[in-house]
């Protein structure tokens, strides 16, 4: 999604928080200035009234770029990346630390492999079936088919293939080895500036999912290179499903985990964790910074959510079995008056920080 994008799906959520909350709330349309990409969020209830600035930093044009590449291509690149990611031990950590995210990790690769498999029975067909290899450039057409025509667009439905891109991202988050995303990451610097020097009551960072890997290597770098940005200013950084480890638990990740230390350390940052046990593709009632191999910094407290208690039982059973919507939920609005809700921590009366211990 794109930052125009972002700011629709903000919005909605907004003015469905602000009725169930009893507020106003008027969002904005993005404004764009030299890199940065930004709406403004004017709340206001009874007897509060709070203004927030929304920087966005999406990056979209990587996942386009991604996706936008041969069918082919994106498959042998999404099994390197697989196989990388068992060589460097992540698929193991990630059954030993989180079981249901090594699923997650799992499921995009074993589904293709099934259809590939499927294929491959159907393309030689004369061979096992006894026929004469004259049928072989009919069943090899079939197999074409059936993979390219049929079960992929099939496989859609669960965002296969863009999966496969999104665990090639993981690697290239966690190693920096890949050109795209260390230019993105410098590109994004000017724009955390930009925020920082904007006079505020409160700074929050807020990520989602393997966004929270990205904005720890951006947060990271400004940290280690000009960490007077962050004096005397409150700052909140709230990771949302965190799926941090997802990339640092990669051996060659030492600089995110470096990074991962850098933050918690770090007296001017407030950093929380929100987990939802529903929620397959978040590491639940993992202590992100120790397994980062930082057992002596803070650890950042987790904040439990449960879909059960935000939304209506129509829209969770709607929900409750697709998990690629499940995890999306945490930005997204509830149906009724509940501890946690992504609007009001970031355009509403209360310090992001106090949604720790919701009064």
């Amino acid at each position: 999604m794109d930052a125009v994008k972002h700011q629709a799906r903000y919005k909605r959520s907004a003015v469905k928080t602000a009725t169930i909350h009893d507020f106003e709330v008027q969002v904005g349309p993005v404004q764009i200035e030299g890199p940065s990409r930004y709406f403004d969020v004017d709340s206001q209830g009874a007897d509060w009234r709070t203004m927030s600035r929304v920087y966005v930093f999406d990056h979209d044009e990587i996942v386009k770029s991604l996706n936008g590449r041969p069918t082919l291509h994106r498959m042998v690149s999404g099994y390197l990346s697989a196989a990388r990611i068992v060589w460097e031990g992540g698929a193991l950590s990630y059954f030993k630390h989180a079981w249901r995210f090594g699923l997650f990790f799992l499921f995009p690769f074993l589904l293709v492999a099934i259809g590939l498999a499927l294929s491959v029975l159907i393309g030689t067909a004369p061979y096992w079936l006894g026929l004469d290899t004259s049928h072989l450039i009919l069943s090899a057409i079939v197999a074409y088919v059936v993979f390219f025509r049929l079960f992929l667009p099939w496989s859609d439905r669960w965002h296969t293939l863009h999966l496969f891109s999104d665990w090639e991202l993981a690697v290239a988050v966690a190693s920096l080895e890949k050109p795209y995303f260390k230019q993105w990451a410098e590109d994004s610097l000017a724009s955390v500036r930009a925020a920082l020097a904007e006079p505020a009551d409160e700074y929050v960072i807020s990520s989602h999912s393997m966004g929270s890997s990205i904005a720890t290597q951006v947060i990271g770098i400004l940290v280690e290179r000009e960490p007077s940005l962050f004096a005397g200013k409150r700052i909140t950084f709230v990771t949302l499903g965190g799926a941090i480890l997802q990339c640092a638990l990669l051996r060659s990740a030492e600089v995110l985990r470096a990074r991962v230390g850098a933050i918690a350390r770090m007296k001017e940052i407030f950093w929380f964790d929100v987990q939802c046990l529903t929620d397959a593709i978040n590491f639940y009632r993992c202590q992100v910074v120790a397994l980062a191999g930082h057992h002596d910094a803070p650890q950042p407290p987790i904040v439990f959510i449960r879909l059960k208690h935000m939304l209506s039982p129509e829209r969770y059973r709607r929900i409750k079995r697709d998990f690629l919507r499940v995890h999306r939920q945490y930005v997204l609005d509830a149906d009724v008056r509940t501890p946690f809700d992504f609007t009001l921590m970031t355009a509403g009366p209360r310090p992001a920080a106090s949604f720790v211990n919701p009064s």
